[in-house]
């Protein structure tokens, strides 16, 4: 969601890999596992070389909040939800399994009511926490802690 959220404050710009790093404090190596994730579902596009970088393939507000969630996340909550790795002996005769697949029935019908462009509302504010620059010029960056 982090380089989804920086994406969408500055769409009409690219940013790296280790720019978008450096603002968050995350790994750079990690961050390439999101970046190209978020490419084969088709929310990024990804520019090679000079000048190239990274930048939202969609208007924030065509990117669903559920819709990332559920394909970046593991949602098998319990054992019995997978049913290739399920050993669970009670399995079928337990009533957890239903009670916990409305609950996250519940919990996506929530977020499937929100899109990125909800997220970045606050976006000059967003801008100004990440030290990005703006259509009037750079703003002053917040010293970060990068993680090495």
């Amino acid at each position: 969601m982090r380089l989804l959220i920086h994406l969408a404050v500055q769409p009409d710009e690219a940013s790296t890999i280790q720019e978008i790093a450096e603002r968050y404090g995350i790994s750079r190596n990690h961050l390439v596992k999101i970046a190209h994730r978020a490419v084969q579902a088709g929310w990024v596009e990804g520019t090679r070389g000079r000048g190239g970088g990274l930048k939202l393939a969609r208007k924030a507000k065509e990117i669903g909040i559920g819709q990332v969630l559920r394909a970046t996340e593991d949602w098998r909550t319990v054992e019995c939800f997978d049913p290739v790795s399920n050993r669970c002996p009670i399995a079928g005769g337990c009533g957890l399994q239903p009670i916990l697949k409305d609950a996250l029935t519940a919990y996506f019908a929530v977020l499937d009511r929100y899109s990125l462009a909800d997220v970045v509302r606050r976006k000059s504010f967003l801008i100004q926490l990440l030290g990005l620059r703006t259509a009037k010029g750079p703003v002053q960056r917040r010293k970060l802690h990068v993680i090495q």
